[in-house]
Parts: structure tokens; C-alpha cells; sequence
């Protein structure tokens, strides 16, 4: 389906790897490893040798290119101030039948509807991007953090939002391992620019692994990864 092969520019290093029709992908790493870079690159916004589908990403055009991929960056920028949460969900609603309207209620923003997307609260940003990830309705869809900002209530819902079929394929950048270990999916670690691991989930969250990448700054209680100040 995805296909990187041996990218790289001023941050990554001779990445390469392959995911397989409707496989999900977690990408972690330390600030600066890459992670968002990747993404960009994947989806084409920076120049690499991505093929999507069998294709290079480069020889479709920018109308097959919505359907395929979608890159949902970590902050919302909206230049309009007057734009409402209604009106920009209806502009970004591409490749999929659910209405704006229903999303709204499903994600229990609907009282947000008619305020203008500037005045929203981070947490409330990060859901709107969110829902038009769902408008989108491409087949692969990359989030970079999607939990930031968001309360323990709000990044439940988000825990849901990813683990439901609204979604085809997801590529998830995070810093929030609880999430990357409760979603399962495979693990593709990032260390200096380099793929450092990449393989299942259960394969990444042992102890010998939280070890290696994350020393004694992680330790794991039960089924739960804390941060042990």
C-alpha cells in the first residue's frame, strides 16, 4: 500500500519501509528524532520517493492525491477570524457520506457549531481536526498527536474515534504511550533520523525495549506505561 524507500534529507537518514492494504502504524521517537518530518514526506508536502498504492505519490494528481492520503498536523491554523466550526467542517468534508451535522453530535461538539474556529480552546481545536480527518475520508490518514492538549475525557473519545471503522489505514505520531499501547498497533521507532525498530506492538512494549528507549523515565503498572518522576 505505503512504500518508502530510502529517503533522505537534512533530518532522516536512509529511511525506508512498507506498509501492507489497511495495516495501522504508531511512529515514536524523542523530540527531534524525525517523526513529523516522516509524515510530511509521506504525504508528499516535503519531496520524497513515496509510492502509495503501487504508484509513485508524485505521478497522481492533486485531486487523487485527497483520497489517498491526509496529514492532520499537531495545531490547527485557521487565518480566517470570522470562520465558524460549522463552516469549516462543511469545507472539508471530501470523500465521504456522513454529514457534518451528525459528526458534530457524534463527537459531542455540537453546541461549538456557529463558533468562529479562533475562539476554540486547544482541546477543542484538536477535536475539530479530528472530524475533518473523518470528512476527509482518505485511505490513509496520518495524525500527529492527536491527544495533545486534550483532557483524560476528550482523549478517551479520541481512543475511540481511532479504534472505530471511521478510519482505513492510520499512521499515529505520538509522545503518549499509553495510547500507542492500548491502540496495538505495529511500531515504527525513529532514533537520529533512523528506523530504530519496526515491528508489532506487543514486539516493542516489553520491558528489555521500554529499557533501551526509555531508561528509568517509564515503568510500567499493570497493563498501564507511566512516566516515574
Amino acid at each position: 500500500m505505503l512504500k518508502l524507500t530510502k529517503h533522505s534529507n537534512q533530518i532522516l537518514k536512509n529511511i525506508s519501509f512498507e506498509l501492507k492494504p489497511k495495516q495501522n502504524l504508531i511512529i515514536l521517537g524523542s523530540n527531534g528524532a524525525g517523526k513529523s518530518t516522516l509524515a510530511k514526506a509521506l504525504c508528499g508536502i516535503s519531496p520524497s520517493s513515496v509510492e502509495l498504492f503501487g504508484k509513485p505519490l508524485s505521478s497522481y494528481s492533486s485531486k487523487e492525491r485527497t483520497k489517498l492520503i491526509n496529514y492532520i498536523p499537531a495545531k490547527l491554523e485557521i487565518f480566517d477570524e470570522y470562520i465558524t466550526l460549522n463552516e469549516y467542517l462543511d469545507l472539508s468534508r471530501l470523500h465521504t457520506l456522513l454529514e457534518s451535522k451528525n459528526l458534530l453530535k457524534l463527537l459531542n461538539i455540537d453546541a461549538l457549531k456557529n463558533k468562529p474556529c479562533q475562539q476554540l480552546s486547544s482541546g477543542e481545536q484538536q477535536l475539530t481536526m479530528l472530524a475533518t480527518a473523518v470528512l476527509h475520508n482518505a485511505k490513509v490518514t496520518i495524525f500527529d498527536e492527536p491527544t495533545a492538549n486534550l483532557d483524560p475525557n476528550k482523549s478517551r473519545d479520541i481512543f475511540s474515534l481511532l479504534k472505530s471503522g471511521l478510519f482505513q489505514s492510520k499512521i499515529i505520531i505520538t509522545h503518549d504511550l499509553n495510547l500507542a499501547h492500548r491502540l496495538g498497533y505495529d511500531v515504527l521507532f525513529i532514533k537520529e533520523g533512523k528506523v530504530d525498530f519496526f515491528e508489532s506492538s506487543e514486539a516493542f512494549f516489553n520491558a528489555s525495549n521500554l529499557d533501551k528507549y526509555f531508561g528509568s523515565s517509564v515503568k510500567r503498572v499493570e497493563e498501564f506505561l507511566v512516566v516515574d518522576l
